[in-house]
């Protein structure tokens, strides 16, 4: 989700940021250039000032109207030497009066020909075109009008080079970037904030569904931080895992209470059964057969209790050799094996550490390894084989039994199923959901698949790291 969110708000953010940094930009640089415009026309203002007197002397055939427009010549002279920028006085018949350097021209098409029309028509230049960074070969021509009488009798006019304008409007620019780029550093830092604080509730709350989805019903949400909808939703997660864990927990209590009661009435009847039997012939097949169902649900009461207990009791993990283990309970099945008729080995590492409760873990593999052979036929073989992948440490016991379909393997494990195959051989369908209770409460999983040509691969995974690494 952070890489979702993140990136969105770092967008928006940097939008704005530059939504506000280009008008920014486009004022700076219209600021710098009116401040040279302003500067342009109080200059041309002086000059159409010295062009009047010139223009009146020529008017009334004063004999110091050379000298004046000598004078004239001589300033507009130094102002271009001076500063570099080009400027004239120009009659309305585009003659000039006076300019420097002697061959310029006002343009004739363009911004400058607008330029011109204005002045012409009594108004000065206040809006040239803007001049950008880029614009290398790029020139202000600025016009005023020389009024005489209250008729426009010359213009002034400049043309001002614009490399040192462009220099402080790049200047501009560029703390405009670097603030630009700080504020989005600072944005950035922010949104990162952000975005720990929204949905570090959420990581702490998906992380404790997950636990309670995989068994680990203590699980909790420490609701001390994050927006106040992420905390009541945090509140009520806890709410409704309580609520959860103390609804199982009663289902537990009855499953192992009803299990625990009834044996004792079970034991009494089976007891009266065979004060029964006594008074009956001998083989008789109706108390064989009760017998025999007194016996099974006997075996379906003890699963029963073993399987409320297995989902109750906190495993105790530790360090242990998983190699060693294993051996250990194929030594202990292989007299039953023989006696079966079915070849037990034990394949793969001796020596692979991991992390588990070594009772529980020994418990699933007796209630796996009974399994195995009991649906092996004699003359097969049972291999289980120990290996290492990755962070896990894993059992696998391959039988050469009848096997299972796909639709079947769906159901391997629920409680009390059983394939409609294998009703006759005993069991109460408890083994492998109490196997898997016991290995969920450590970490630990119970997997199942085909083992061609015929038979069940179950494999038993443990994790190698610790409970703190998890």
């Amino acid at each position: 989700m952070r890489a979702r969110l993140l990136p969105l708000l770092v967008i928006l953010m940097a939008g704005t940021l530059l939504a506000l940094g280009f008008p920014l930009a486009v004022s700076l640089a219209a600021g710098q250039q009116q401040r040279v415009v302003v500067d342009r026309i109080d200059d041309s203002a002086r000059f159409a000032a010295l062009a009047q007197f010139v223009i009146d002397a020529q008017g009334s055939g004063s004999t110091d109207a050379d000298a004046r427009r000598d004078l004239l010549q001589l300033e507009l002279a130094r102002y271009q030497e001076l500063y570099g920028i080009r400027v004239g006085v120009f009659h309305r018949d585009d003659n000039a009066l006076a300019r420097s350097p002697g061959w310029w021209q006002l343009p004739r098409s363009g911004e400058g020909h607008k330029a011109l029309q204005e002045a012409l028509a009594g108004r000065r230049s206040h809006d040239p075109p803007q001049v950008w960074p880029w614009q290398t070969n790029g020139r202000l021509l600025v016009v005023s009008p020389v009024v005489l009488d209250g008729d426009v009798v010359a213009v002034v006019a400049t043309e001002s080079p614009t490399d040192l304008m462009r220099g402080r409007i790049l200047r501009g620019w560029l703390l405009i970037a670097g603030g630009l780029a700080a504020a989005m550093l600072v944005a950035f830092g922010a949104a990162l904030r952000l975005t720990s604080w929204v949905l570090k509730p959420v990581q702490t709350l998906d992380a404790a569904a997950h636990g309670i989805a995989t068994g680990r019903m203590n699980s909790r949400v420490a609701a001390a931080s994050g927006p106040p909808e992420l905390q009541r939703l945090a509140h009520s997660f806890n709410e409704m895992a309580d609520n959860v864990e103390e609804a199982l927990e009663q289902q537990r209590a009855f499953v192992a209470d009803a299990s625990h009661q009834l044996r004792n009435p079970l034991a009494a009847l089976l007891l009266r059964i065979e004060l029964l039997a006594l008074e009956l012939p001998e083989g008789n097949e109706e108390i064989a057969s009760v017998r025999t169902e007194g016996k099974r649900l006997t075996q379906v009461l003890d699963d029963l209790l073993d399987l409320a207990l297995a989902e109750h009791a906190s495993a105790e993990i530790s360090l242990i050799d998983i190699g060693a283990l294993a051996a250990e309970r194929v030594a202990a099945w292989r007299p039953y094996a023989e006696e079966k008729g079915v070849r037990l080995t034990e394949t793969g590492r001796t020596a692979v550490t991991g992390w588990a409760d070594p009772i529980a873990l020994s418990s699933a593999l007796d209630a796996v390894i009974d399994n195995a052979l009991k649906f092996t036929p004699a003359g097969e073989a049972v291999e289980v084989t120990v290996s290492a992948e990755g962070r896990s440490a894993r059992v696998v016991v391959a039988d050469r039994g009848p096997g299972l379909t796909e639709d079947e393997l769906q159901r391997v494990g629920d409680r009390f199923w059983r394939s409609g195959r294998h009703q006759n051989i005993k069991g109460s369908g408890l083994g492998l959901s109490i196997s898997r209770a016991l290995l969920a409460a450590g970490g630990g999983t119970l997997s199942y698949e085909t083992n061609p040509p015929h038979g069940l691969r179950v494999t038993v995974t443990v994790p190698r790291t610790g409970p703190e690494a998890l």
